[in-house]
Parts: C-alpha cells; structure tokens; sequence
C-alpha cells in the first residue's frame, strides 16, 4: 500500500529535506524512523526540497509498503522514532498513482519578517529581523506584479534544475501581526530559492535602496539591473501541498 505523510518540523539544526553526505536531513530521520517501525529499509518521497534552516508545517512525502497498520499506528509510531522537532501531523493511504510531487497543484509558502530594532530569542530561528522602517505600500504595490505567469529565471539561484523558469503565482498576501510581517506567496511551483529572492527584493523595495518598477525589470530584462537580495533561511515555511 502506499502511505501519504504531512510532515512538520524546525529545520534549524538539519541541512534541509534532502538526504546530503554533509550532514542530517529531514528525510534521513523520517526513513530511519520507518525502518525502525518496520524493520525494512524504506525510501520516502517528498513533494519538494527545503533548504538548510528552512521549516514546514505541511511537507507531503509518501512511501510503499507491505505492511497494513492503522492510520493512527503510521503517525503515532514514527513519531515515537523522530526528535522533537519533527513531527508527522497526518497520515492516509493513497492511490497507486500519487506522487508527492508530481501530483501536486501548488504550494503555500510564509516568510516572516520580525520589524525589530531590539533583537527576539524567540523569534530568531523562525524569522528575519529587519531593524529598518519598511514601507508596506510599496512593498505591496510590487508584489503585485509578481501574480501571473512569468519568467523567473531572475529569482532563481545557482544549481537549479529546473528544465523551464515559467512559474506561475496565483497569490501574495502581505500581514502584520504586531511586529511581525507575514508575507504569504501561493503558486504553482517555485524554482530553487525562488521565495526568498522574492522576499529579499520586497524588502529592498520597502527600505527604499530599490523601485517597486524593479519587480517588471526583473522579470523581463534582468541583466539591466543588480540581482535580486535572497533573504536568510530561517524566515521561510512551507505552509501546505495542494493536490
């Protein structure tokens, strides 16, 4: 049978999702777990990559196996086997068909800006903390031009696979919550670092080293401008996987 999971977890001390020789993964503890339960060796996939530092509420990945357990045994007894800071929030079977990845639609990332002077210990592993005033209408007036179809090869960084840079975002949503700036990016697909150089150049637009007219440049002639400001690791979520 094949077993979908929603994963949750604080990528603070991993090196991302994937499995790397340079130290430990998300999907590195989610196998040893499955292996620990089922006393197989088991390989999951996932819907994407997180990068070092990066967190998710809603990671997908499934795996096959020959094992029937209850539902409530595949979340209950992986999580007996994972630390603290990962956690499966959901498990179900699935059709033969699905794959984590290629089935899905879309995804929801958040990054989270902590509009701060003074530092926060307790923000600090799941935001960026910018000290400067930010001006939220520009920075919405630019976002703006971001929803559509686009070529975003401007918003990608080194060591991309991706076999075309067109990426469609359906939405952007901008929210304070105190001090906090939740910036909410919905779309089809996104290219490696896609988010946070959207989320870098937002931010320079709102400190006023950039025009929101950057966002149009950048999408259409890139090479006329400075590349686009990728933001630190630990402000960015993935929030959900549509299927």
């Amino acid at each position: 049978m094949k077993i979908k999971l929603t994963i949750e977890y604080d990528g603070t001390d991993y090196v991302g999702w994937q499995l790397q020789p340079n130290g430990v993964s998300i999907q590195q503890l989610v196998e040893q777990a499955l292996q620990q339960l089922l006393g197989d060796e088991v390989r999951v996939h996932s819907s994407g990559r997180t990068d070092a530092g990066v967190h998710a509420r809603g990671m997908v990945c499934h795996f096959t196996t020959e094992r029937e357990l209850p539902l409530s045994a595949w979340r209950e007894g992986l999580n007996r086997f994972l630390p603290a800071d990962i956690s499966v929030r959901a498990a179900k079977p699935v059709a033969e068909d699905f794959h984590a990845r290629y089935s899905a639609t879309g995804k929801r990332y958040r990054y989270t800006i902590l509009r701060d002077s003074v530092r926060s210990p307790l923000q600090r592993r799941t935001s960026w903390q910018v000290r400067q005033p930010l001006d939220l209408e520009a920075m919405r007036t630019a976002a703006a031009m971001f929803v559509g179809r686009h070529d975003f090869a401007a918003f990608r960084t080194s060591g991309c696979a991706a076999e075309t840079t067109q990426r469609e975002i359906i939405s952007i949503d901008l929210a304070e919550e105190d001090s906090l700036l939740h910036i909410d990016i919905s779309g089809s697909g996104f290219l490696k670092n896609m988010v946070r150089m959207m989320v870098g150049t937002l931010v320079e637009i709102g400190r006023g080293k950039r025009p929101a007219s950057d966002i149009e440049t950048l999408l259409t002639a890139p090479e006329n401008l400075p590349p686009a400001l990728t933001a630190p690791a630990q402000g960015l979520c993935l929030m959900e996987v549509w299927y």
